[in-house]
């Protein structure tokens, strides 16, 4: 009968026993844990570039010959405005700047809006290739030549974006696309000049009494300094979080601006950034 109370007395007490002495299985902890709490919100930055421009100068030279020769029997049958003389331009440059935007954050779907600005002092001057060319107008004969000549100076931009991001834990893989705004000094000459009827007097002794022969030049210009550009925007980056504040960028960006005074510039830039998310 002892022995019986004994057993009954122990699975009495077993359960609680057990409990104490047994330990249960717990979650170890991630080590993987983003640092980040989200990505919306405001957040700030600086960046470091590095751009490369081009500008087609093939038609600038257009506008300024064909007003010089206005009203002239020269432009309306022969249209030296028509000739080509500047080419591509090219230039690379580092630079610095800076940039301002705010995110919404639906589930990993990340939307904002972001101003950037790059201090890049990027400069153009196009190759000249000056043309000359015997023609006939009005029944009269011309020894024409153009020749011209293209710069673009300190220029420097911003955009403002419409962004889209997706959020994979630390890292904001994204695309953006939105306006250009630049300003740069932009100057655009040509000359043209030469002889009608250069076989004839006075131009060549002994030549044909008329009609006279006429030498003539004239230059005309295109652009001014201080001009402002507009285009568009459009590129990918990357966004990775360091802490839940702080956080790493690296992107590439295409922009283009409408022709000035049919010069077409466009720039393409690679940046890395620093910046604190509020």
């Amino acid at each position: 009968m002892r022995r019986v109370i004994y057993v009954l007395l122990a699975f009495a007490f077993a359960p609680s026993a057990f409990a104490q002495d047994r330990s249960w299985p717990s979650a170890t902890p991630a080590t993987n844990v983003p640092v980040v709490g989200g990505w919306a919100g405001f957040y700030l930055g600086g960046q470091v570039s590095f751009s490369g421009a081009n500008g087609d100068f093939s038609n600038t030279t257009q506008a300024p010959v064909a007003y010089v020769l206005r009203n002239t029997t020269l432009e309306d049958e022969a249209a030296p405005s028509s000739w080509q003389v500047l080419g591509q331009a090219n230039h690379d440059a580092a630079g610095f700047g800076g940039f301002i935007g705010y995110n919404t954050q639906y589930e990993r779907l990340v939307l904002g809006v972001e101003a950037n600005y790059d201090q890049a002092n990027l400069s153009l001057t196009a190759p000249n290739s000056p043309i000359a060319r015997m023609t006939s107008a009005g029944g009269n004969t011309y020894d024409v030549g153009i020749t011209g000549s293209g710069t673009v100076t300190d220029l420097n931009f911003g955009t403002l974006r419409g962004r889209a991001g997706w959020a994979l834990g630390n890292f904001l893989p994204y695309v953006f696309g939105g306006v250009a705004i630049g300003h740069s000094n932009i100057n655009i000459a040509a000359t043209v000049s030469g002889i009608e009827n250069p076989q004839n007097q006075p131009c060549t002794p002994g030549g044909a009494a008329t009609p006279a022969c006429v030498p003539f030049s004239f230059t005309g210009t295109a652009g001014k300094n201080g001009e402002w550009m507009y285009g568009f925007t459009v590129g990918a980056g990357l966004d990775v979080a360091l802490t839940r504040n702080v956080f790493l960028r690296g992107e590439y960006e295409f922009v283009q601006f409408a022709p000035i005074s049919n010069l077409i510039v466009s720039v393409n830039t690679v940046r890395g950034g620093l910046a604190f998310k509020f």
